[in-house]
């Protein structure tokens, strides 16, 4: 995947629970197939060149969910969007369901935990797909609780790098790596507009930058929009992450990032 150009990649959660559309295609525990289907083709048609799919709610305070449950959700998922020209990413950080994503042809493994299990790293370094590192502090159960940092661009640039070391001394070649920092992961809003606004920081040799900011608590704290009122917002600060030098974003309208990029684009030309 090259990433010349910043890139989109679009949101599909097959939970009940996700902070922002859960439930819309995992309805009465089980995968509504014909809405993914929908979602999918309609999010690729706006431009998205990567699906996220998510079997677990990595909202703050999500009940976790075992590996044979995520796998449920997200293989029939996989198996039904193969014949699709778009990369299948699985956001999962259990080694079982990564092993299974790869072998039902997922394109990257997308792990909020930053391969801090080794047997996710092994199951990556066994395959060429790409992985994505993220930061986080604690975990969904007790990451917003109190995050605290002495200097957050210098603690999760600091962790970015040595996740990085250590997926390539596991195997997994440089340029199948991304590094995310993980905004609204164990920050508050002021440590995650320091991360927006030093995001170069967090690059980690060549390896492109993953962002998820879209209609996250960050927004509703600056806005005071819920949920659905959050669209606006978002984009700005898609704006904001694209400036910074993000190359791959993660969204959930993808329709109206895909305009904020066309608008990005016309305007870096001229630079």
């Amino acid at each position: 995947m090259s990433f010349a150009q910043p890139q989109i990649m679009g949101v599909l959660n097959i939970t009940p629970d996700s902070f922002s559309d859960g439930g819309e295609l995992f309805q009465a525990d089980t995968v509504v197939l014909d809405a993914v289907r929908a979602q999918a083709l309609a999010m690729i048609e706006s431009g998205a060149q990567v699906l996220d799919i998510g079997g677990e709610s990595s909202r703050p305070g999500a009940q976790a969910v075992n590996s044979t449950e995520e796998q449920r959700r997200v293989l029939p998922v996989l198996e039904a969007l193969s014949d699709l020209d778009v990369i299948l990413s699985v956001d999962t950080y259990h080694p079982e369901t990564a092993h299974a994503a790869i072998d039902y042809g997922a394109g990257m493994i997308n792990d909020i935990t930053g391969g801090r299990d080794p047997a996710v790293v092994a199951a990556v370094a066994r395959s060429n797909v790409a992985y994505a590192l993220m930061h986080m502090q604690g975990s969904p159960q007790t990451m917003q609780q109190a995050p605290s940092y002495k200097d957050v661009v210098v603690e999760v640039s600091a962790y970015l790098r040595d996740r990085f070391a250590a997926c390539v001394a596991a195997g997994i070649e440089a340029n199948r790596l991304l590094v995310d920092p993980g905004f609204g992961f164990g920050k508050t809003l002021e440590h995650n507009l320091a991360l927006l606004r030093e995001l170069p920081s967090a690059r980690v040799e060549d390896c492109p930058i993953l962002v998820g900011l879209s209609r996250k608590t960050m927004i509703g704290r600056m806005t005071g929009q819920p949920v659905a009122g959050r669209l606006s917002g978002s984009l700005a600060v898609l704006l904001l992450a694209l400036q910074n030098g993000a190359d791959l974003v993660r969204v959930h309208d993808v329709a109206e990032s895909a305009d904020v990029l066309k608008v990005w684009h016309a305007f870096s030309a001229c630079e």
